[in-house]
């Protein structure tokens, strides 16, 4: 392992020592001149307005921290882009700051990991809140960080970056599997997992799951190695493994996700969230990623993902092209 990253830090030297030489700027920082669509003409123009986005720093945040650099700057906003910060606390912490003023974060994240709730809470209304149900977390989070924080929720995107259980389509016909609950009428010998590093530990990975649906899976039918290594062994090492539910690699390698039947898995739907003051002098951001995160469901980011995962794309291309095609960006000219 110590050669493979010592090898990884001497190729990401020489690709920064070659991007220098070429006089191209680091693709966290890259804006092309964008023109707004007829979509996004609808609503107004942004000229003269100074804002800063940020990014958490894996493909599905490149890729949406992208839409909104690319989107504000075709309003005419004066847009400084700061995606790619290292971790969710370090974006987050800029939003609060105010050294940043937007980005897309989950709502699940805000609820649990930001404000630090667990399943049946109550939300500030009272009501208590469940995990798996994405109006009650929604609401929940969005009152709460906005009375808290001064942090804005706008209507979260249609698809739920949560964990799932993936199997390759072969499997999926040969054991009949449609839902998690299926994995019960599967040989035990063939209850084979591969899990990724936190899931197996954390209370809404491993351990909940096989309380949520009673399964009794021996310790050595387990396997425990980075995400990025599950999606190649399912099928080979493992009949079924832990991915997220949006990463481009499930088409990537043709597997199938499974169904939470009984609805164990948290919900982790993106909004964008925007510091008060912007919300309130500028509520135009809000209502256009709000029209363009409908568009944004759980196939579609998938797509968008797998064309950087597995294509080898820039986010910054990826995201300008989805906009083109859906009407939000003009074609180049």
């Amino acid at each position: 392992m110590i050669g493979v990253r010592s090898m990884t830090a001497a190729l990401s030297v020489g690709l920064v020592l070659a991007i220098s030489a070429c006089g191209l700027q680091p693709a966290s920082q890259f804006i092309p001149d964008v023109e707004p669509g007829e979509r996004l003409k609808a609503f107004g123009s942004l000229e003269g307005v100074s804002l800063v986005t940020t990014s958490k720093d894996f493909t599905e945040q490149l890729i949406l921290g992208k839409i909104l650099t690319l989107v504000l700057s075709a309003m005419g906003a004066d847009v400084v882009d700061r995606t790619n910060a290292k971790g969710s606390v370090n974006a987050r912490e800029s939003l609060l700051r105010g050294d940043a003023d937007l980005m897309w974060e989950y709502t699940g994240t805000g609820w649990v990991n930001y404000l630090g709730h667990v399943d049946g809470d109550a939300a500030p209304d009272g009501q208590s809140v469940t995990l798996s149900d994405p109006t009650e977390v929604f609401e929940a989070v969005a009152a709460e960080d906005l009375a808290e924080n001064d942090v804005f929720w706008s209507e979260p995107a249609p698809f739920n970056n949560t964990f799932a259980i993936a199997v390759t389509r072969e499997d999926a016909d040969t054991y009949s599997l449609e839902s998690l609950g299926d994995i019960a009428s599967v040989p035990q010998d063939r209850q084979t997992f591969c899990l990724e590093n936190e899931f197996e530990s954390r209370t809404d990975g491993w351990p909940g799951m096989k309380d949520a649906y009673g399964f009794d899976i021996p310790g050595q039918n387990t396997s425990t190695m980075d995400s990025g290594i599950i999606y190649s062994q399912i099928g080979d090492g493992c009949v079924f493994g832990v991915v997220l539910d949006t990463d481009g690699r499930i088409l990537g390698n043709d597997l199938v996700t499974l169904t939470d039947d009984r609805g164990f898995f948290p919900i982790y739907e993106p909004s964008v969230t925007i510091r008060r003051a912007i919300n309130d002098e500028y509520p135009e951001i809000a209502a256009v990623f709000e029209e363009i995160g409908r568009s944004l469901n759980t196939d579609t980011m998938r797509e968008l993902n797998n064309r950087v995962d597995v294509e080898g794309r820039t986010p910054v291309s990826v995201a300008e092209e989805w906009l083109v095609q859906e009407g939000f960006l003009a074609e180049a000219g």
